[in-house]
């Protein structure tokens, strides 16, 4: 029998290679689905993963677990799906902190552009200044002065790396100086500027916002270029006084590398199907979380997103020669 030549061979092995890959995305999926969040329970990120499990196992067909790895500003949840089978039963959740501004913040061992393949995007909202409540500053423009007068003794939070690039832009922009703080994740930062462990935090409005309303926490401002529908008696900073400070955080779900394609195309037709239910819009809005738009929900689109995205933001965190531990 004439041996196979190595080209021949080779292709024999990559057709055999995309038959099984077409039908193990035929039959996708067969059990449970898990998206890991790289933060505590109880934070935006969080709150929106379990909004959007719930619905996606109706078109899926299949339990989607929602479970919490956190630590290392997201990198260790993050680190464990780059490193999962590539099957689509291992998705990873986060946001513009944990899956963009941290290759600039830390030595990650794994490209977070290279390494994770696209679904699509989810909801973004802006950042909200928030204080301890009992803070003697009535608006925005009295809390610069406030931190003005206290250099170096004031206490800021941060929980992720969009967090701690706005508390530093904040302290550049203003001229002082502050001890950061920096949390496992949004919730526990909260707590403790809820209990006035801290004295000011950069938080998703989505989060602080039920505490705002309580009177837990003082509002000063968002982050955004006009007021959140949820939140019209909150100004924005160029009404506050400080002008052009905008930050949002953007939430979106990936797949590690080597996905098939097809697998990713079932998970994003869930993603869409689920972010066209009224419900789960009412749900998500209700939080301060809006939707991206339809035109930007396709796994293509994410991707010039999170290019478009890293362009802007990491030469911004390497001239401020940001480190994140």
């Amino acid at each position: 029998m004439p041996k196979l030549s190595s080209i021949t061979a080779g292709a024999i092995i990559c057709l055999v290679a995309a038959l099984f890959a077409g039908a193990v995305a035929q039959s996708y999926p067969t059990r449970p689905i898990t998206i890991v969040v790289p933060y505590p329970p109880g934070g935006p990120t969080d709150v929106v993963a379990r909004i959007i499990a719930e619905r996606m196992r109706v078109p899926l067909g299949q339990p989607v677990i929602v479970e919490n790895v956190p630590g290392g500003a997201g990198n260790i949840g993050v680190g464990r799906v780059v490193r999962a089978a590539p099957d689509g039963y291992t998705l990873s959740i986060g946001n513009n902190g944990s899956h963009l501004l941290n290759q600039e913040l830390y030595r990650l061992t794994y490209d977070l552009l290279k390494d994770f393949a696209p679904i699509a995007l989810l909801t973004s909202n802006p950042e909200i200044i928030v204080t301890r409540k009992n803070m003697p500053a009535a608006d925005l423009k009295e809390l610069i002065a406030w931190f003005k007068a206290n250099p170096g003794k004031a206490s800021v939070g941060t929980a992720g790396a969009m967090a701690l690039v706005s508390v530093t832009h904040f302290a550049d922009r203003i001229g002082t100086k502050y001890v950061t703080v920096p949390y496992r994740g949004a919730a526990p930062a909260v707590q403790d500027l809820m209990g006035g462990q801290i004295d000011m935090m950069f938080d998703q409005l989505s989060n602080s916002l039920p505490h705002v309303r309580a009177g837990s926490v003082k509002a000063f401002a968002i982050t955004a270029k006009t007021r959140a529908s949820n939140a019209p008696e909150i100004p924005t900073v160029d009404e506050a006084g400080l002008p052009r400070f905008y930050a949002s955080l953007w939430q979106g779900l990936w797949a590690p590398k080597g996905t098939p394609q097809d697998v990713i195309d079932k998970l994003n037709a869930a993603v869409r199907e689920t972010l066209a239910d009224p419900k789960v819009l009412a749900r998500l809005r209700a939080i301060g979380q809006e939707p991206f738009p339809e035109d930007q929900r396709s796994s293509a689109a994410m991707a010039a997103f999170e290019r478009a995205e890293a362009n802007e933001w990491w030469p911004v965190i390497k001239a401020a020669n940001l480190k994140g531990g």
